[in-house]
């Protein structure tokens, strides 16, 4: 393989961790307290799950039409450690992603829209701040580009998301793009996003990590 360093960034929500139901009756009991927005609003599941991966403004915005987005966003904030933290769990293969990394020499990153306070403490709550599984790097608050303009600093050559915006930022830092139908998202959407390559989750991602690092390791010694 080249001489540089494997770098690998991975998204949060619905990649790592099925946080659905957590952000759902968060956005409930928020939704309960603040109030306001247009009449008969309904805040549950079917309507929220779409959104997921979004930043949590946007989910707000068209969840709740009308409603004061700056307050909810905070009173979900302060509810979320209580109400929504405890119902993340942690999805099928992320250990073994993580280990294939590192065997490849690489540096795991965690990048997310969430904000970074809640990405820590997600990761905390499922286990994964504790050696070996600890990321690398921890980075919040990024979406789209944002999360791309992350990866071309730290050097990473491959991206793992669920979500279109995450398909957008493997392509603007010249990343492969890894897409998981974990989330909201079908594969048929990813790949119309451009993403490189569709797993159903990360149990296929260390078979499909050394197929990509020996054709890079072919392609390295052919020139």
């Amino acid at each position: 393989m080249p001489t540089e360093q494997l770098v690998v960034g991975f998204d949060l929500d619905m990649t790592l961790v099925d946080s659905a139901d957590g952000i759902v009756a968060t956005l409930v009991q928020a939704h309960q307290q603040v109030g306001g927005g247009a009449p008969g609003t309904v805040v549950n599941r079917e309507r929220a799950w779409p959104l997921m991966g979004y930043p949590l403004d946007r989910i707000i915005t068209e969840l709740m039409p009308g409603v004061d987005v700056e307050r909810m966003a905070d009173t979900y904030r302060s509810l979320y450690s209580t109400t929504g933290l405890a119902r993340n769990t942690l999805l099928p293969g992320v250990a073994e992603a993580f280990a294939a990394v590192r065997a490849a020499g690489g540096r795991v990153l965690v990048i997310s829209a969430k904000s970074e306070p809640g990405v820590r403490s997600v990761l905390e709550a499922i286990g994964l701040l504790d050696h070996p599984h600890r990321p690398d790097l921890i980075a919040g608050g990024r979406f789209g580009t944002a999360k791309g303009e992350l990866l071309v600093v730290e050097g990473a050559s491959v991206y793992v998301g669920d979500h279109v915006g995450d398909v957008a930022a493997a392509r603007f830092a010249g990343a492969t793009s890894v897409g998981v139908i974990t989330g909201p998202q079908s594969a048929d959407e990813l790949t119309a996003a451009g993403a490189d390559v569709v797993l159903h989750d990360l149990l296929g991602f260390p078979r499909w990590l050394s197929g990509h690092l020996a054709g890079l390791s072919r392609s390295h010694v052919g020139n």
